[in-house]
């Protein structure tokens, strides 16, 4: 594989936005090819998946991944920002120490589909203007809801009691795609009857990829490694789709982007396209309109 093709697990640093993070990797693999797969606030650390060359055909289905973090949860006050990063916006003493038993409790009950409003300060845009470019004029106007879905939350934090003294506690979130962390961390403190915020967050997985699998910029910079041994092919980036192995007989037509009529055993779309040696050729779906027949969304097949 050469150094300029597949998907780098980015070990993420806090104080550099997702754009800065391709803009080094750019620099570092000299190509202007790469792409990330869905953007982690600037102060959040951890894993950011990274296309490289021809893996930047497959970014777009990346980005629907399943995410885990680990965060922070502080009570006693609340931020404009709902992180550490903000002004603060209310305060209340803890006054007393929380049994851990009621954390959970909590935690317990935020799992499954859950109903939330982004943040002001997040991406999201309403009218065609980011909500934090409202909030940074003073600005807070109506979001639109959305449905996340929670798969885990547990508390990460050891002992009977949370104490009133140093109100901080960790917990383990698996949830879905457009998932608010920072959000979960003042729900979870509205229910315990204090304002809260998110004191810190690194995303531990994002799909496939896990915190295990990530590298440094120090490291990537050192020269120790070739840069090729830290990158993944882009077969596992799509892991998650069904996969559909062809003969050789078929390789013409799918380098070719040809239409072609649906194997008997799929049914789920869009799936891989693969040959016997395991690389992905092309992404097929169900064509729209002609039943029973297959059409390419993405041809990656290479000479």
């Amino acid at each position: 594989m050469s150094a300029r093709q597949g998907i780098l697990a980015l070990k993420k640093p806090a104080g550099m936005t997702s754009h800065d993070c391709v803009a080094k990797i750019r620099r570092i693999f000299s190509t202007k090819k790469v792409g990330h797969t869905g953007t982690l606030d600037p102060e959040v650390t951890g894993v950011l998946p990274i296309c490289i060359g021809r893996a930047t055909k497959i970014a777009e289905y990346m980005s629907d991944y399943g995410k885990e973090y680990i965060g922070e949860v502080t009570l006693g006050f609340s931020t404009e920002t709902e992180d550490a990063h903000g002004e603060k916006v209310e305060e209340k003493q803890v006054e007393k120490d929380i049994p851990f038993s009621a954390i959970k409790d909590i935690l317990q009950s935020l799992q499954g589909e859950i109903e939330q409003v982004p943040p002001m300060y997040s991406a999201v845009k309403v009218n065609g203007k980011k909500l934090y470019e409202y909030a940074r004029q003073g600005l807070t106007i109506e979001r639109p809801k959305r449905n996340v879905t929670i798969h885990e939350l547990e508390l990460m934090t050891d002992g009977d009691l949370l104490s009133k003294e140093q109100p901080v506690f960790s917990f383990r979130v698996r949830c879905s795609k457009g998932t608010y962390v920072r959000t979960l961390a003042v729900e979870i403190g509205a229910k315990l009857g204090y304002p809260a915020h998110m004191s810190s967050l690194i995303r531990t997985a994002s799909g496939p990829f896990s915190i295990e699998d990530c590298v440094t910029f120090e490291e990537l910079e050192s020269g120790e490694t070739p840069l090729e041994e830290y990158l993944f092919p882009l077969e596992k980036g799509i892991s998650h789709f069904p996969k559909w192995t062809v003969t050789e007989d078929l390789l013409f037509k799918i380098r070719n982007g040809s239409v072609l009529e649906a194997p008997n055993d799929l049914v789920e779309s869009p799936f891989g396209v693969y040959n016997e040696e395991g690389k992905c050729l092309a992404i097929y779906e169900n064509h729209p309109s002609k039943p029973g027949l297959i059409k390419p969304v993405k041809v990656l097949a290479i000479d």
